[in-house]
C-alpha cells in the first residue's frame, strides 16, 4: 500500500518524467540521485533544516529528483509552499513543465485539488467553482527566473530549489538573501542549491566555506554534496578494438577506478559534447570538486596534476590541534600538544630523531584593522623536502610567534624563516624568546652602506620571482612532497594577473603557497643529514602522538 509520507515510494509509484528518448516513464532514481536522497534523509534524521549545495556534472538528474521531492511535499501536505528559481527563462519554463507533468500523470486517487493557475504557479487548493466547504491543501509550487526583482519577498516558503546558481545573472547574493529570508529555519524545511561550476565565483566561495565547515564537524550550515560524472552508469561506451589508455587516462583510471568503457565515453564526450576542449569537459563533467572549479589557463602550476594528487592527500593528516604552554612573560616552558578538530596546526609526519627541519612563515596582511589573510608556517624535512606539518590560522602576532616557537622545538629546533614584509614583530618575538635557530639574511645598512645580517625572510622584486620559480620546479618534479590539501588548493588559484604577476586570484589566498616557497628557499641554512644524537623534545612528542593514536583506535 502506498504511504504518502514516504517520499521515495511516492516518487517511484506516482511521478512520471520524460526520459532522454522522449518517453514518459516512472521516476526511478539513478545512483547519484539515490545517494543524494539518502543524504537528505540523513540530515532530516539529525533534526536539521535541510540546506544542501550540490556540485554536479551535466545531465545527472538532480533538478528532477529535487523537483520530485518538492512536488511530493507540496502535493501531499497542507500549507507547503515551494519555490523554484532557475538561471534563465527557458530553464524556468522547463522546470515548471516538469512539475505540471508530475501533476498531469498522477494517479487519480492521489491527485490533489488544483486551482486554476498561470504559467508560473501550481496551486493545490479548492477550485473557484468548487462546492462550499471543499477543502484543498493550500499548498503551491511557484517558479521564477533569477535576476528579477523581489524574488522571495512577501512570501514564506517551506522548500526552495535554486537551479544552476553559478549561472544566475545580476546580484546573486541579493537574490539568494531574499530567498533564504523567506524560508524559516525549521527542521522540516529544505533549500537545495544545485549547479555545475562556472569558474571562481560566489558558488565556488560558498562551496569552499561549506566544505571547510563540514570537515570541521559543523552541521548547522550548508551540506556540500558532489557527484562525479563517472557515477552515472550510462556514461560509458564500448571501446574500439585498438583502444589503448593514454598516460593521462592511466592516471585517471588509477585515481578514480575508471574502466575502459568509461574512458571511451570520456574521449567521445570531449570530442562531441565539448568540441574537443578538454578543459570544458573538466568543468562540465568533473571527476572532483577541484577539477570542476579549475581556473583559467593563467595558473602557473599544472592544475590537472594537482587535482589528481589531491585525491591522494585527503587522508594524510595524522593529528590536528595547537600547542599549549606555560609563559611567564619571558620564557616558554611546558610545551604540550592539544588535539582540536579546529586546530590551526596539522601534522602529516612525526618528527624523526636527529632529523633536520625548516619552517617557512608567511604573515597576515591587515585590512581595516582585521587580518585579511592567514598566518602560516610550513614545515619541511630538510633531508627530503617533504612537507611534514602546516600551521594556518588567524591569530595575534605574538601568539603566532609562540605557536611557531613550539612547532620549531617539536621538530628538533627547526630553522625558522618568517617573512618580515608586513611586520617584523613575529621575528622579533621569536628572537626575544631566544629561539635558537632563526634564518638570517644579508641586508645593506642604510647608514654605512655595508652588508649586515638580520633575521627573517624579505620578499622583494628579486627574491619573489626566484621563490616562485623554485616552487614551480618542486611542483613539476616532486609534487608528492606536498602533503597539505589546503596548500594544493591555493596552488590551483595561483595565477598570473593582467600584468603577468603570479598571485592569488581575486578573493583567494596565497599564504600557504608563499610560506612553502620560503621554506624551500631557506633550506640552504639548515643541515641535510640526520644526527645520531636524539633531539629529546621531539622524542617526547613522538611518544605522546603515538599514545594518542593508539587511544583513538
Amino acid at each position: 500500500m502506498l504511504d504518502l509520507r514516504n517520499c521515495r515510494q511516492y516518487m517511484a509509484c506516482c511521478l512520471r518524467i520524460k526520459d532522454k528518448k522522449g518517453n514518459i516513464v516512472p521516476l526511478k532514481l539513478n545512483k547519484p540521485q539515490a545517494r543524494f536522497y539518502e543524504q537528505i534523509q540523513a540530515l532530516r534524521e539529525m533534526g536539521l533544516p535541510v540546506r544542501v549545495l550540490v556540485l554536479k556534472a551535466r545531465q545527472m538528474g538532480f533538478s528532477t529528483v529535487i523537483g520530485g521531492m518538492l512536488f511530493w511535499d507540496s502535493a501531499t501536505s497542507f500549507n507547503a509552499q515551494s519555490l523554484v528559481v532557475a538561471h534563465q527563462d527557458e530553464a524556468t519554463n522547463n522546470l515548471f513543465a516538469m512539475s505540471k507533468r508530475y501533476y498531469e500523470n498522477l494517479p487519480e486517487p492521489v491527485k490533489p485539488l488544483r486551482k486554476a493557475s498561470n504559467g508560473r504557479e501550481l496551486e493545490f487548493a479548492a477550485p473557484t467553482n468548487a462546492p462550499p466547504g471543499t477543502l484543498g491543501l493550500n499548498s503551491s509550487i511557484r517558479v521564477a527566473t533569477a535576476g528579477g526583482r523581489g524574488i522571495g519577498r512577501s512570501f514564506t516558503f517551506k522548500n526552495a530549489h535554486l537551479s544552476e546558481f553559478a549561472f544566475w545573472p545580476g546580484n546573486k547574493n541579493e537574490t539568494l538573501t531574499g530567498v533564504m529570508q523567506a524560508v524559516p529555519n525549521e527542521p522540516e524545511t529544505m533549500v537545495a542549491i544545485e549547479s555545475t561550476a562556472n569558474g571562481y565565483d560566489q558558488f565556488k566561495d560558498m562551496w569552499d566555506e561549506a566544505t571547510e565547515a563540514w570537515n570541521r564537524g559543523e552541521r548547522d550550515g550548508w551540506c556540500p554534496f558532489f557527484a562525479a560524472w563517472h557515477e552515472m552508469d550510462e556514461y560509458r561506451m564500448t571501446p574500439p578494438p585498438d583502444f589503448r589508455q593514454t598516460e593521462e587516462e592511466e592516471q585517471l583510471a588509477e585515481t578514480y577506478g575508471l574502466d575502459d568503457e568509461q574512458l571511451a565515453w570520456r574521449r567521445w564526450s570531449i570530442k562531441v559534447n565539448c568540441g574537443g576542449d578538454i578543459n570544458l569537459f573538466r568543468q562540465e563533467y568533473p571527476a572532483s570538486p577541484e577539477e570542476a572549479f579549475l581556473a583559467s589557463g593563467t595558473c602557473i602550476f599544472d592544475q590537472n596534476a594537482i587535482v589528481l594528487w589531491l585525491e591522494h592527500v585527503r587522508e594524510k593528516v595524522i593529528a590536528r590541534g595547537r600547542y599549549a604552554y606555560d609563559y611567564d612573560g619571558q620564557r616558554i616552558t611546558g610545551i604540550r600538544w592539544e588535539e582540536a578538530s579546529d586546530g590551526e596546526i596539522v601534522l602529516f609526519a612525526e618528527p624523526r630523531e636527529g632529523c633536520p627541519y625548516v619552517i617557512g612563515g608567511d604573515t597576515a596582511g591587515d585590512s581595516g584593522g582585521e587580518w585579511s589573510d592567514f598566518f602560516v608556517g610550513q614545515v619541511l624535512d630538510n633531508t627530503t623536502g617533504l612537507q611534514v606539518a602546516r600551521l594556518r590560522g588567524r591569530m595575534d602576532e605574538d601568539e603566532y610567534a609562540r605557536q611557531m616557537y613550539c612547532l620549531g622545538f617539536t621538530y628538533n629546533k627547526a630553522l625558522i624563516g618568517v617573512e618580515i614584509n608586513f611586520s617584523t614583530h613575529p621575528v622579533k618575538e621569536l628572537d626575544r624568546l631566544n629561539y635558537p635557530n632563526l634564518y638570517v639574511r644579508e641586508m645593506t645598512d642604510t647608514y654605512t652602506g655595508k652588508l649586515k645580517k638580520a633575521y627573517g625572510w624579505k620578499t622583494d622584486p628579486i627574491t619573489r620571482p626566484d621563490l616562485i620559480a623554485t616552487l614551480k620546479e618542486v611542483a613539476r618534479d616532486n609534487l608528492h612532497l606536498i602533503q597539505d590539501e589546503e596548500t594544493l588548493k591555493e596552488m590551483l588559484s595561483f595565477a598570473k594577473n593582467q600584468r603577468g604577476r603570479p598571485e592569488a586570484l581575486p578573493g583567494k589566498h596565497d599564504d600557504c603557497v608563499m610560506a612553502l616557497g620560503i621554506a624551500h628557499k631557506i633550506r640552504g641554512q639548515q643541515r641535510t643529514t640526520i644526527r645520531e644524537a636524539p633531539e629529546h623534545h621531539g622524542e617526547k612528542l613522538i611518544s605522546k602522538l603515538q599514545r594518542q593514536r593508539k587511544g583513538r583506535r
